[in-house]
């Protein structure tokens, strides 16, 4: 039976350890489902063991919103507490590290209307910005992991018992994180130092633009002036080192706003606020979505495109091989965290200022003007296949080979 004792152990630790690296006096936060309370639980020991000041617990409850988005009137869903967000913002401040466990149920919302799920997105989008303005810095450490739950392991292997689903699951999970291994923290230092390689390797080509060709897609992407290539462990504001996803894959940096041109189609649904959006393609000219379409999930697309007028912007590239673990299940998780790990993908919205020189210092103003975009919101959306293939153009013109056939030809 998944996960052992011994396995949620590993888990535990590898969060508290590699994920966010907890150190002497640090108040740790944790964000999870109620289903997951084992594995807080274990956190919260582990935290203490490596000398945290205090584990502050913040559970949530997925049919508790569903009722909300159902029966609430309008203005309870377009406020968001404050007394809430300036918490976030506090604990950022006096540089605690933030965990979360995401387990999605991608059916929750299907009988919702979107237009309420969006108003209620953008409410909180918007309170809880100052608080993402930590992470997407990287001034504090914060780390993504996930827990098996019978509702995410049913829409993922809807063919079994449920009971047979989640351990499918957790099977999955297990291999992703690594921690069925004798040394799942040595196993993260080796796996990150091979991300590190191929970042160095983009970071001094210096492409100034990347080309996407794959059916269905035909793309080209500017990049800015002094972007730079990330992947696996990060520095945090204090030169901590984490691991902001577990698991992870990708290398990823920053398009500019206004140079992405061309169609682009997604390969794997997109879970968006407990609705899919699947099938769908868009449409740029000037770095901006013109026109787009979606076999399944067009109003909630809508809903995420009109976020703000940063939303029809990319501030994410992201490049995974199709030969990857998580990829080569054949699975489709419907959480992003995984599905992301499984292909190269695009992200609509907020650039991440740490992908460009300097960046964690300009202004909003500043960050702009250099071509990162602005938005309240940043959502990832799968696009590699084994049919992908990807050039960078150099800086004096020249055409190289980056992926082949959804792998790395580099």
């Amino acid at each position: 039976m998944y996960p052992t004792q011994q396995q949620l152990e590993n888990y535990a630790a590898l969060a508290v350890s590699v994920g966010v690296n907890v150190q002497q006096g640090q108040t740790v936060v944790v964000m999870a489902p109620i289903t997951a309370a084992p594995l807080v639980r274990l956190i919260a020991s582990k935290a203490y063991d490596a000398g945290a000041k205090n584990v502050h617990v913040e559970y949530n409850d997925e049919e508790l919103s569903l009722i909300k988005y159902k029966q609430a009137p309008e203005e309870a869903l377009t406020e968001y507490p404050m007394w809430r967000a300036k918490a976030w913002e506090e604990f950022a401040e006096n540089g605690a590290a933030f965990i979360q466990i995401y387990s999605p149920n991608p059916n929750l919302l299907n009988d919702v209307d979107p237009a309420r799920v969006a108003a209620a997105s953008k409410a909180a989008s918007a309170a809880l910005n100052g608080y993402r303005g930590f992470l997407m810095n990287h001034t504090n450490a914060w780390s993504l992991i996930s827990y098996a739950t019978p509702e995410w392991a049913a829409k993922v292997f809807p063919d079994v018992t449920p009971e047979e689903a989640v351990q499918k699951l957790w099977k999955l999970i297990i291999d992703a994180t690594r921690i069925d291994l004798e040394d799942p923290i040595q196993a993260w230092k080796e796996h990150n130092a091979k991300l590190l390689q191929m970042v160095d390797l983009l970071n001094g080509k210096r492409y100034r633009q990347l080309q996407y060709e794959a059916p269905g897609t035909s793309l080209t992407v500017d990049l800015p002036e002094g972007h730079i290539w990330l992947g696996g462990s990060k520095a945090n504001a204090k030169d901590v080192f984490f691991n902001p996803n577990m698991p992870t894959e990708e290398v990823f940096t920053m398009p500019h706003r206004d140079g992405v041109n061309g169609t682009v189609r997604s390969t794997k649904p997109l879970n968006y606020n407990g609705q899919v959006i699947s099938g769908f393609s868009l449409t740029f000219k000037d770095g901006k979505v013109i026109d787009y379409s979606a076999e399944q999930g067009y109003e909630a697309l809508s809903n995420l495109l009109n976020t703000d007028e940063g939303a029809r912007h990319l501030g994410e590239i992201a490049l995974v091989p199709h030969d990857s673990p998580i990829s080569n299940s054949n699975v489709i998780f419907f959480n992003t965290l995984f599905d992301e790990n499984a292909s190269c993908h695009l992200a609509l919205g907020q650039a991440y200022p740490v992908n460009i020189n300097g960046g964690t210092a300009m202004s909003p103003e500043e960050l702009l003007a250099h071509g990162a975009n602005r938005s309240l919101t940043h959502e990832d959306f799968m696009i590699g296949s084994p049919a992908m293939n990807i050039d960078g153009v150099t800086q004096d013109g020249a055409r190289e080979p980056i992926f082949r056939n959804g792998n790395w030809a580099i």
